[in-house]
């Protein structure tokens, strides 16, 4: 016949299940902890079966026990750089998180013109004698605008557009003529004492929709109309 189950042995054959499925998550510092275990463990081993006519000598005992501090600190400093890893993603995520409905500039050439407004930005790796803005149609790719920025230091250089191609070109009402609201692609032409410079880039205006954070790809912004970008693409917040 079974023998019945009683309460003390279930109560022990629970407690015995939870122990099982709530053990501590082994750390880093365990790891380390445990090499250091079985390193001594091998160590005085070593030392009871030494031929006793040939001991070890007192430098091969320094110098293992050296390469054991070696070994010791190297997983120390790898779990503190893990740690400050952490640390970092995480202050990076927060950081992220506040540009959320933000505008900011990011490399591209693209303009959005609507209700006749526009921002778009250069960036300049050295000060440029004069600047200019050449905008030019998607559609046709012809130019048909150019914004003349004259003499600019190195940086970020924002620029608002308010989609007038000439403000000496007026309709029938004596207004400048206003080109339609659409996407436009814009280029740029800096230069320093009559040469043209080869490091000014141009810059695109978009906004911060959301935020994604994973462990592989780090933090990343998405944003409309360039995708998915890290914060180190961002050139400007406006």
């Amino acid at each position: 016949m079974t023998s019945p189950i009683t309460s003390s042995t279930a109560t022990s054959d629970i407690s015995s299940l939870q122990a099982t499925m709530n053990a501590k998550a082994k750390t880093a510092e365990d790891g380390v902890q445990a090499d250091t275990d079985k390193f001594m463990t091998l160590l005085v081993t070593q030392l009871k079966n030494q031929d006793p006519l040939n001991p070890m000598d007192n430098a091969q005992m320094t110098s293992q026990l050296a390469q054991l501090q070696t070994v010791t600190g190297v997983n120390k400093l790898n779990t503190t750089l893990e740690s400050l890893k952490a640390s970092y993603q995480s202050s990076e995520s927060l950081s992220a998180t506040n540009l959320i409905g933000h505008g900011v500039l990011v490399e591209g050439n693209g303009i959005l013109l609507s209700k006749s407004q526009a921002i778009l930005g250069v960036e300049l790796d050295s000060p440029a004698d004069k600047l200019q803005v050449v905008v030019v149609d998607k559609a046709t790719g012809k130019d048909v605008a150019a914004i003349d920025l004259g003499e600019q230091k190195a940086g970020i250089v924002p620029v608002a557009w308010d989609g007038i191609p000439d403000p000496n070109n007026l309709d029938a009402n004596g207004k400048p003529v206003v080109l339609p609201d659409g996407n436009y692609t814009f280029r740029v032409i800096a230069t320093r004492a009559g040469e043209q410079l080869t490091d000014a880039k141009t810059l695109s205006f978009d906004s911060v929709a959301s935020v994604t954070t994973n462990g592989k790809d780090g933090v990343k912004l998405n944003l409309p109309g360039k995708g998915a970008v890290s914060l180190a693409d961002i050139k400007q917040v406006l």
